[in-house]
């Protein structure tokens, strides 16, 4: 349901995000904590790896980000039988007004052909039919996901090898934090 309320924000212009100050450990720690039980029950390793120069406070959405990674993490997670789940963030870049930071989600997972990839970021989307009877799911994640980064400044896309796993990556700027406590010692 929250999906669909989303869905309808999104088509009324009306979802927007906030810029408040947050700590990304904090926002990462609760993103582990939210998937972890998923990912041990299916016996998959969860990495989190973060950048030397990634700011350790961000001005932003936290709650859209954090929405993002819980969907493409549980997505990594339901089509992953065996191995791990990485999650990578790094600074692509940096100005006046903040930090460009590009977010992946490598999984060893079931893979994407090209045919699935396509329009996979399209609402009520899947990879196919026997995915939405096997994993279950509404096809929203995605391109709520997609219209989030967006308004965060960024863009999203995946590489995926049927058979090997996906990544899925996403680029967001985040305004510049206080100064104090900025980098990462």
């Amino acid at each position: 349901i929250n999906d669909i309320l989303d869905v309808s924000k999104i088509e009324a212009g009306k979802l927007t995000l906030e810029r408040v100050e947050f700590a990304r450990d904090e926002l990462l720690a609760r993103v582990f904590h939210m998937v972890e039980g998923a990912a041990q029950d299916k016996g998959l390793e969860l990495v989190f790896d973060v950048g030397r120069t990634v700011p350790r406070r961000l001005r932003g959405d936290p709650l859209r980000l954090g929405q993002v990674l819980l969907n493409l993490v549980g997505n990594a997670i339901k089509f992953t039988e065996r191995g791990e789940i990485s999650v990578g963030v790094q600074q692509v870049a940096e100005d006046d007004d903040g930090s460009t930071l590009r977010f992946s989600v490598r999984d060893t997972g079931i893979g994407l052909n090209d045919a699935q990839r396509q329009g996979l970021f399209s609402a009520f989307t899947q990879a196919d039919n026997s995915t939405t009877r096997k994993y279950g799911g509404t096809g929203l994640g995605l391109s709520i996901c997609k219209r989030i980064v967006a308004l965060m400044g960024g863009e999203i896309g995946v590489d995926s090898t049927p058979g090997i796993g996906s990544c899925f990556f996403f680029t967001a700027h985040f305004g510049r934090a206080g100064p104090e406590d900025t980098v990462q010692p």
